[in-house]
């Protein structure tokens, strides 16, 4: 079956596995999928990702950090850009979460990174998703 947003799906999955306690999650890998995993773990979001393969697809595999007794490290995680709506931002203009206390993934042309990143860049892109 052929997903239409399979950025929100995986939102979706790391945060009910997070809700629900778990200490792994997994589904489909794209590229995509990877280099977000890649700057969530880069921001301490999760503990690692490991991409696996397999036919017909990859799995992508993403490991939940926890603080002490089992505190979430992702407060909130939300998808901004959807396909029936994309969301674009300049880099005049781009997004700052909680005032800078969280994380947008922007997808630039010069690949997904962050919004501090793509503003040291001077670069502006879709905007992706908030993590805090």
């Amino acid at each position: 079956m052929t997903m239409t947003d399979p950025i929100a799906d995986m939102l979706t999955r790391v945060r009910n596995a997070q809700s629900a306690g778990k200490d792994t999650v997994s589904m489909p890998t794209s590229k995509k999928l990877v280099e977000i995993a890649r700057i969530m773990e880069q921001e301490g979001y999760v503990q690692r990702y490991d991409v696996i393969d397999g036919e017909p697809r990859g799995t992508l595999e993403i490991t939940l950090k926890y603080g002490p007794k089992k505190a979430k490290t992702i407060r909130g995680i939300k998808r901004i850009s959807k396909p029936g709506l994309r969301i674009y931002a300049g880099k005049d203009d781009l997004p700052r979460v909680l005032g800078g206390l969280g994380t947008a993934i922007i997808s630039t042309s010069r690949g997904v990174m962050t919004d501090r990143d793509a503003r040291k860049e001077g670069i502006g892109g879709e905007v992706i998703a908030y993590i805090w």
